[in-house]
């Protein structure tokens, strides 16, 4: 379950993050705006948010074959469609919303959902794990450039999309499967939660998203998924790539440069372990922090200076956003656990999507009133240390606070 989650993951976020490359692309096709543009990724984020809780819960009621052997269908049929767009709102339609509602169906959140109730311990490790898909299909940036580059971008949207539903279908018919071990055997809170959290988690209460929105805890953790996994990613994926080429880099030598940021999820995906011995906080907290002194070096770089510098700063932005995103998720997973963990993991995964909507639209808007991307930059530095001071306050291995 673990290889095919993380070979699902890496299809589908693939096909998703085919965006950094494909947009400037599309730019120079039609002459549209950034800003204008930049929409469709913001479009696909939001859709994919909305229709996360429906996922989970779909995946918590009915057979999982089925919801992620639909989700591939769309998602690999959305991205098809692109090939044959003409005006923005298609971009919208197909990219936007068909491709994304399908990742929804078979993405993260219903992933999480089922693996979640195969482990007991070790969960960020886990999740880190399949994590390393999303990691892995950020690597695939200059194969996505080399078909463009080849076939032209409608082509490569064909073949994208072809690929997609021909990689999650079988994995979906022939491996994926719920945990044969009672959900009532695998639940109890986490070894070192306080009084408070083993009176209101684990199998001594079955959390709905309702009451879990109740706690202070929760709506901590809704926040800091917002900050750091939705605006901070949502900006470096859909705009790093573009700014690499505004300050002199040819279109290959910036798709290279941002697969590295790839390495570095890699990297972070696979030290989060680290939370399941320290701490969620302990381990969230200086990473979200490392992540924004990463983006601090794109601020020094220019086409004049030596590819290092820009590489050591996608690489580290990479390293500590890859860390920050399976130990939110195992935050949540300590605490909220349960029969309905799909749908509370899909909300959480909505407010990710909120600030990943916000952040791309945004920074395109900027550097179409500026010409830059500096206050961009900022603001996804001011993100990640916000996350970084609410995961400290959260602190989801102590228990859950009721308010």
């Amino acid at each position: 379950m673990v290889a095919a989650g993380f070979t699902i993951t890496l299809v589908g976020y693939a096909v998703r993050n085919t965006f950094t490359v494909f947009y400037p692309a599309i730019v120079d096709e039609f002459d549209w705006s950034r800003g204008i543009t930049a929409i469709m990724y913001s479009l696909t984020m939001l859709t994919y948010g909305l229709v996360a809780p429906v996922a989970g819960g779909l995946v918590d009621r009915f057979n999982p074959k089925l919801v992620f052997s639909i989700g591939g269908l769309i998602i690999g049929g959305g991205i098809a469609l692109c090939s044959t767009a003409t005006t923005v709102w298609q971009f919208y339609l197909f990219y936007g919303v068909t491709a994304a509602a399908g990742l929804s169906l078979c993405g993260f959140t219903p992933l999480t959902s089922l693996i979640t109730h195969w482990f007991l311990e070790r969960r960020a490790q886990i999740f880190g794990m399949m994590g390393a898909g999303y990691a892995v299909s950020l690597i695939s940036a200059p194969l996505f450039q080399y078909l463009i580059a080849q076939y032209g971008w409608r082509t490569g949207y064909l073949i994208t999309g072809a690929a997609a539903v021909l990689v999650v279908i079988p994995l979906a018919v022939f491996v994926v499967k719920r945990s044969p071990v009672p959900l009532g055997k695998t639940v109890q809170s986490p070894p070192d939660a306080t009084a408070v959290g083993r009176a209101t988690s684990g199998s001594h209460m079955e959390w709905t998203v309702r009451s879990a929105l109740k706690t202070r805890t929760y709506r901590l953790q809704l926040a800091v998924a917002f900050s750091n996994i939705g605006f901070a990613q949502g900006v470096s994926v859909a705009h790093v790539v573009y700014f690499l080429r505004d300050i002199g880099y040819e279109p290959m030598a910036a798709a290279s440069i941002f697969s590295l940021y790839g390495v570095g999820l890699i990297a972070g995906n696979l030290s989060t372990g680290l939370s399941d011995r320290y701490g969620r906080a302990r381990i969230f907290a200086p990473t979200s922090l490392l992540a924004a002194a990463a983006i601090g070096l794109y601020l020094l770089t220019d086409a004049n200076t030596s590819v290092v510098l820009p590489s050591a700063a996608t690489g580290l932005l990479g390293f500590g956003l890859g860390i920050s995103a399976p130990v939110c998720y195992a935050g949540v997973a300590d605490c909220f656990h349960g029969r309905n963990y799909g749908s509370i993991q899909g909300t959480v995964i909505l407010a990710m999507s909120l600030g990943a909507a916000i952040g791309p639209w945004l920074g395109g808007f900027l550097h179409d009133l500026s010409g830059s991307y500096a206050t961009t930059f900022v603001l996804g530095q001011a993100a990640l240390m916000l996350a970084a001071v609410l995961m400290c306050v959260a602190n989801p291995r102590r228990g859950v606070a009721p308010r």
